[in-house]
């Protein structure tokens, strides 16, 4: 524990230094809002089942506000995956058994909720975002599962997302997808290269945490990407400085805790 808080504690140092001397505001609202994440994540895993619980049914509440606020959903919407999202990890810490059961069934209650509301018109299109929204913040839920991957696959994401704008200013390439025009080919080659190297610092470089970090990260990104864009919006809310919502933070953490889950 003292090696990792003196490895942080001397990142911290030499990245804030690197960023008051670039005189980017971004980056220095990016750097100061990592100040106060970095301390809240890890105190969470410090505390073991209990933090990683409330670490993701806490994010997922905030993500489930900005999620409903980006689809218009309605309150009662918002309520039942909110609930489920607190759900979830709970069952993943006390009853891991009944995992698979309460995940299907809340699915299941989602999409059939409008039915019972008899919203003719909307019915549909809160049924699919309401669906969407608990499938794709879910592996939140990873955070309990994975025990003591869970540490080391956010922080390889952390890095992998600095390293991957560094890369796509650097190393450039063609775009990577039409649902991002400024992601470069040269972003996901930093990222990976980042996101592996703290997985290996970590003694937590397996085949599925290196394939998680390397191919979900990314693709989380885009996934958000493609959201925004369809509903017309930069970022997913304006509260968190330097990264605008939190959904803007956790994007590629979630197709990341995905993929692990499922790999490991």
């Amino acid at each position: 524990m003292t090696e990792t808080l003196a490895c942080v504690s001397g990142a911290f140092a030499v990245s804030g230094a690197a960023v008051w001397w670039s005189g980017r505001r971004e980056l220095i609202q990016r750097w100061l809002s990592w100040l106060v994440i970095v301390p809240l994540v890890g105190g969470a895993f410090w505390l073991g089942p209990p933090g990683a619980f409330a670490l993701a049914a806490g994010v997922g509440l905030v993500a489930v506000l900005e999620y409903g606020h980006l689809l218009g959903l309605r309150a009662l919407d918002r309520a039942l995956m909110g609930g489920a999202l607190v759900a979830f990890p709970l069952v993943a810490w006390l009853a891991p058994e009944h995992l698979i059961r309460v995940l299907f069934g809340a699915l299941l209650v989602a999409g059939l909720i409008t039915l019972l509301e008899r919203d003719p018109d909307r019915g549909m299109n809160r049924a699919y975002g309401v669906v969407f929204g608990l499938a794709w913040l879910a592996p939140l839920t990873g955070l309990v599962v994975l025990g003591d991957l869970a540490p080391p696959l956010c922080a390889a994401v952390a890095v992998a997302d600095v390293a991957a704008w560094c890369g796509g200013k650097l190393l450039r390439g063609p775009a990577l997808s039409p649902h991002s025009p400024a992601k470069r080919w040269g972003g996901v080659a930093g990222g990976a290269a980042g996101g592996i190297a703290i997985l290996v610092a970590f003694g937590a470089a397996t085949p599925a945490t290196v394939l998680a970090v390397a191919v979900g990260a990314p693709l989380g990104d885009l996934l958000e990407s493609m959201l925004k864009r369809s509903r017309g919006v930069k970022d997913a809310g304006s509260w968190l400085p330097g990264f605008g919502g939190l959904l803007d933070r956790i994007d590629s953490l979630l197709i990341t805790l995905a993929v692990a889950v499922v790999l490991s």
